[in-house]
């Protein structure tokens, strides 16, 4: 009787399986015309007023004309014919067109994106299209309002793609600066996680915002830990997606003696755990050995046969990039570590700083 209900519910989840496969093609098909209507209304539309054929108020007539031959259509006022215009020449000039294409042939050999090749009609537009279909057109307005490079609006297609991000959750990491932090941050990471995960410096940041646990200048370690885990799913958006949260303080016990980890998490991409302790304080070397010695037992005794051998975080409120650099030399453990922002930085600040960063590059270039 156990193995018919059993059976029962594996055919069910089956089942159930479809039905998502199915829905989930559905709404892609959906939104690819979406955004292929919006992207061939902005390319005619453009056309016209570039080469003189269209005056400022042929749009408002363009509306109007709209509105009469169907009364309940929704969508197409003044405004949004005109974002319909940016969207088609911002992502088809060559410059983004060149940067997109070699940026889907990474993401492609990562394996990070499945492509479709259902837009072969639309000729030289077809390869971009399958870029921007990835993502849902509210989307794609929060990346033309929020972004100014044409890198900056790729990384987001794909980070908004890659981590299934709702418009919201977008919409902070673009006022985060996510983009520029990937630039200006060099995550320092022990040659053990370099070597054992050589994709680990795409998937682990140099700094994690923690501005909406709106913590005083001066705090403990214990409210940073229980600010964490009732904002988790915030956390775990900063963090990414693969994340799975197993639990705070978890207890590991050595000998006669118990001991926690801050917050202990899965990666389902890396198939391994990964153990983050907090420290409200700068960095000190000797953080590094209860890391150690935490990851050790977590694979002795936590750790399943099919999963890789556990990371290990260690989240500071600052670091000294010298201290840490010698400190991660020598170890024999895959870790890393990260700094905690408790206030958001403006993104003029970060774009300053990265301003600055390339400015520095090519003054060193020439000078050699």
């Amino acid at each position: 009787m156990a193995y018919e209900i059993n059976n029962t519910q594996k055919e069910f989840k089956e089942i159930y399986s479809i039905i998502s496969f199915h829905r989930s093609r559905a709404y892609q098909a959906v939104n690819t015309e979406i955004i292929l209507t919006n992207w061939e209304i902005g390319k005619y539309v453009s056309n016209k007023i570039r080469n003189s054929d269209w005056g400022t108020g042929v749009v408002n007539k363009l509306v109007e004309y709209l509105k009469e031959q169907q009364p309940d259509l929704k969508g197409y006022n003044r405004r949004t014919i005109y974002r319909m215009v940016q969207f088609y020449e911002t992502y088809s000039s060559p410059e983004f067109v060149s940067i997109g294409l070699t940026q889907m042939d990474v993401a492609k050999n990562n394996q990070s994106i499945i492509m479709s090749n259902e837009l072969t009609q639309f000729e030289k537009d077809g390869e971009i299209l399958k870029l921007l279909v990835l993502i849902n057109w509210s989307s794609h307005l929060e990346i033309l309002s929020g972004c100014k490079l044409d890198e900056e609006r790729i990384f987001y297609i794909l980070l908004a793609y890659n981590e299934k991000l709702y418009v919201k959750e977008l919409r902070r990491q673009i006022d985060s600066g996510v983009y520029e932090r990937s630039l200006l941050g060099e995550t320092k990471q022990s040659p053990k996680l370099k070597e054992s995960y050589p994709l680990a410096n795409q998937l682990f940041k140099d700094s994690y915002m923690v501005d909406f646990l709106n913590l005083p200048d001066v705090h403990s370690e214990k409210s940073l830990q229980q600010g964490l885990v009732e904002q988790m799913k915030k956390f775990i958006l900063d963090l990414g997606r693969d994340f799975i949260f197993m639990g705070n303080e978890y207890r590991l016990q050595v000998g006669m003696t118990d001991y926690k980890v801050d917050l202990l998490f899965y990666h389902r991409g890396l198939q391994c755990l990964v153990a983050m302790e907090l420290k409200t304080t700068k960095f000190k070397p000797e953080y590094m050995g209860q890391l150690d010695f935490y990851l050790e037992a977590l694979d002795r005794d936590v750790r399943k046969e099919n999963e890789n051998p556990s990371i290990g975080i260690l989240l500071c409120k600052s670091t000294n990039s010298e201290a840490v650099e010698y400190s991660l030399s020598r170890s024999l453990s895959p870790t890393m570590v990260a700094e905690y922002k408790q206030k958001l930085i403006p993104k003029e600040v970060l774009r300053k700083h990265l301003r600055e960063y390339y400015e520095g590059m090519i003054n060193t270039l020439e000078e050699e």
